[in-house]
């Protein structure tokens, strides 16, 4: 039998309980309402997704910076005594160049996790010195990439870059810009890619005497060649040796024509789209279109001269969602064109920016305050680098699938060094014995 007074200090013990239960459901009842003026507390998010977390996920594999050539510009390639783990903006001379974006903190910053290096000379040394400069280039690059062994990794194939991605280094590839580099000498071509160059953007603004640059679109003479039967060997020999065709800076009749003959998929390194801003650098949607049937990749460049407008961050995201509309989110991908340009966009001012680009188009909302489509995190993932990726191996299979093709060795008719005005340069010596 329970005593009364067990049951009363039971009930005591019951009702103190109470007291203290419904106070505590008071008061976080009260409490959020209080906070929100009588509304309903509206409940945090707890997946919030942000762009900048696929760089994180796959590498971001920038298509084209000129820092080689400024290092040749302000150091004469003298780089043993030269830091690029420090801050730039800090440097002499560095610091009051317009073109200088891009330092080992600045590409920590901003997450880059490949980078296509490229060793470029001017189209006055065409016919003159272009091969020696261009091979000191190819020098500087591997020397720079060597002398930072904890931050970036040699690589020359896409295995390569996704290596490096796995060792949290940036995987660094070389590049020849413009086909001037090597003096219309298939032999050159092979040569450079076993110095390890991947890809050779076909022209710089300067017409070879096998391909056009894109001024002649502005020309009132108007094409000269477009890509000559010449210059569709050129195209087949970087197929079959495994290196990327780029297209960026070449004319529309020379894209038409590439994108037709190429046996892989083919690249723009850095340009953009022409209906967003007529220039003659940039990509029409006819192109766009061809590029979907061949397979390859536009990397979108953030130079205010090619892409217009309001010179921000908003007009390169512009050209980023037209080209997403003509192509979908399989053909493109990002080339800033850093250290080769001398004026920036608001809020793309250097190699570090890449994070906020990602993080605009997750969002999905522009600085102006209007908004757009935001872009899915697949969408990302292949804008960074996965595009990038799967081009590369399509290329190297297609090198894989001509291992018994031999390499194409004709010499380019003399005719056309005629036709491009050239026959009489004093600074080749052989041109004679090519006369038919």
């Amino acid at each position: 039998m329970v005593s009364l007074s067990r049951v009363f200090s039971n009930k005591k013990l019951l009702f103190g309980g109470g007291i203290v239960l419904v106070t505590v459901i008071a008061i976080a009842i009260a409490v959020p309402l209080a906070i929100n003026g009588g509304e309903k507390a509206e409940p945090e998010p707890t997946n919030q997704f942000f762009g900048r977390t696929v760089l994180d996920e796959v590498p971001l594999i920038d298509g084209h910076n000129d820092l080689p050539h400024n290092l040749y510009s302000y150091e004469r390639n003298k780089i043993n005594n030269f830091n690029l783990d420090q801050d730039l903006r800090q440097v002499p001379v560095w610091s009051e160049s317009p073109y200088s974006h891009t330092d080992i903190p600045r590409l920590l910053e901003g997450k880059v996790g490949a980078q296509f290096w490229v060793a470029y000379v001017a189209c006055k040394t065409q016919y003159k010195d272009a091969i020696p400069r261009t091979l000191e280039q190819i020098d500087v690059i591997k020397r720079m990439v060597a002398k930072y062994p904890q931050y970036m990794k040699y690589v020359t194939s896409a295995d390569g870059i996704e290596e490096a991605f796995r060792e949290k280094k940036i995987g660094s590839l070389i590049a020849v810009e413009g086909g001037h580099s090597m003096d219309s000498r298939l032999a050159l071509l092979r040569i450079y890619y076993e110095l390890g160059v991947r890809y050779m953007t076909l022209t710089h603004s300067c017409n070879t005497p096998w391909a056009d640059a894109s001024p002649v679109d502005n020309s009132p003479e108007g094409p000269m060649n477009d890509l000559t039967v010449w210059g569709r060997e050129v195209v087949w020999e970087m197929n079959r040796l495994g290196m990327l065709v780029d297209l960026s800076h070449v004319s529309h009749g020379v894209m038409k024509e590439a994108l037709e003959h190429s046996k892989a998929p083919i690249i723009f390194s850095h340009s953009s789209s022409y209906q967003v801003y007529p220039h003659h650098r940039n990509a029409r949607d006819d192109v766009l279109k061809t590029l979907i049937s061949n397979g390859g990749l536009i990397m979108v460049t953030f130079y205010p001269g090619f892409i217009g407008g309001a010179r921000n961050i908003d007009e390169a995201i512009q050209h980023l969602n037209h080209i997403k509309s003509i192509t979908g989110p399989d053909h493109i991908g990002i080339g800033g064109d850093y250290d080769g340009i001398e004026a920036v966009l608001e809020g793309l001012e250097d190699v570090s920016k890449y994070p906020d680009l990602f993080d605009m188009l997750a969002n999905g909302a522009f600085r102006n305050g209007t908004t757009f489509e935001p872009w899915t995190r697949e969408d990302l993932r292949k804008l960074a680098g996965e595009n990038l990726l799967r081009v590369f191996r399509a290329v190297e299979k297609v090198r894989d699938e001509m291992v018994g093709v031999p390499p194409y060795e004709d010499l380019l008719p003399y005719q056309e060094y005629v036709k491009a005005g050239v026959e009489d340069q004093p600074c080749m010596s052989d041109l004679d014995i090519h006369k038919d």
